[in-house]
């Protein structure tokens, strides 16, 4: 049996044959993970109308390939107020928005009460919001900086309210690349490690991969095989994120921008591999919106939401500042052949457009 035999009859292929898929045709690489998408969703894709917000720039690490947290790149800190957060989120919810999304930068001088109480006040006032908050990079942080463990932190995330968790923060796992990118902030290990935990509490989280900087294709399929591995132990992972780099106003100065082709290869390359991750995203904010709709005929069956407002990666280049609207993501989804499927946080079908 060759490989494309492999993969069709649904056996799981190990790391040297990922690897190999690089090499495939293109085309016949797309086919591939088109075949796989289809298994499991048809024609569908998946979006959920959510808003973003990112509380604070203000950073005790340093990440060469961020140009979010407020540093002599970007001399304009910030932290919002609760009172400002809570306008927001009356505002979305009045919108019938379904979940805000808040991640931030590891601000050591707000307290984590400051984290949590946000956390309440949003529950106790909006009770049907999904919370998706706290990327396992800020877990870390709020556990060593305020000298608790692990589990003490997800436990009063719950307590909290708040109901799953991004995949922010894994960017690549592979400790060389991630010493030259990110050096000092949550391991690989320890990024796994949290997500176990919240997932035996019974959570659902993501997971993300940053890629297009300075990593190599076998760190990319390392980084899939170490998801597999823990999806197998847990099935706590909702959706696999890749996350293409941003190359504006940050410190990694990368030379070459990777290409369209192998963000594509990329893409059905982890729909292949990761055959027990449901649901693969083009997270439109980092490839383009333009792209992630290409993106769905090499395995992509979700392109996140229409964001509304995001400061992370538009702070990089990424043309994302201000969302995209609803009848126009419809449109464009429609337009590409597929069927628009608003889902809720944890991909249950909410309506079929």
């Amino acid at each position: 049996m060759n490989l494309k035999e492999k993969i069709l009859s649904g056996a799981r292929i190990d790391f040297e044959e990922a690897l190999s898929l690089y090499e495939m045709d293109f085309f016949e690489l797309g086919e591939l993970a088109d075949a796989k998408r289809k298994e499991l969703h048809g024609k569908k894709t998946y979006f959920n109308i959510n808003r973003h917000i990112n509380p604070t720039n203000i950073c005790a690490d340093i990440c060469k390939f961020c140009a979010y947290a407020a540093n002599r790149k970007n001399p304009n800190p910030y932290t919002m107020t609760h009172d400002e957060i809570m306008n927001i989120v009356k505002d979305v919810h009045s919108r019938g928005i379904k979940e805000i999304h808040i991640v931030s930068a590891h601000n050591p001088d707000t307290g984590i009460e400051w984290y949590l109480d946000i956390f309440k006040k949003i529950k106790t006032h909006y009770p049907d919001l999904h919370i998706k908050a706290l990327t396992a990079a800020e877990v870390d942080f709020l556990a060593r900086h305020y000298g608790k463990t692990y589990d003490e932190i997800l436990d009063l995330m719950v307590q909290y309210g708040v109901d799953s968790m991004p995949g922010g923060g894994a960017e690549i796992f592979d400790e060389e690349v991630r010493d030259y990118i990110c050096k000092g902030k949550v391991t690989s290990d320890q990024w796994l490690e949290i997500h176990e935990k919240w997932h035996s509490r019974g959570k659902k989280s993501n997971v993300t991969m940053l890629f297009g900087h300075v990593e190599k294709r076998k760190d990319r399929i390392d980084h899939m095989m170490r998801i597999r591995a823990l999806q197998d132990k847990t099935g706590g992972f909702n959706c696999f994120i890749p996350l293409v780099y941003q190359s504006e106003n940050n410190y990694l100065n990368v030379k070459e921008y990777i290409t369209a082709n192998e963000i594509l290869k990329t893409m059905a390359i982890s729909r292949i591999v990761l055959d027990n991750v449901a649901n693969l995203k083009a997270y439109w904010v980092t490839s383009t919106v333009n792209l992630a709709l290409v993106a769905q005929e090499f395995g992509a069956n979700d392109l996140d939401g229409t964001i509304e407002k995001e400061s992370i990666n538009s702070a990089a280049g990424a043309a994302s500042a201000n969302g995209v609207n609803l009848e126009e993501f419809v449109a464009l989804i429609k337009n590409t052949g597929f069927i628009p499927v608003e889902r809720d946080s944890v991909y249950n079908e909410i309506k079929v457009w």
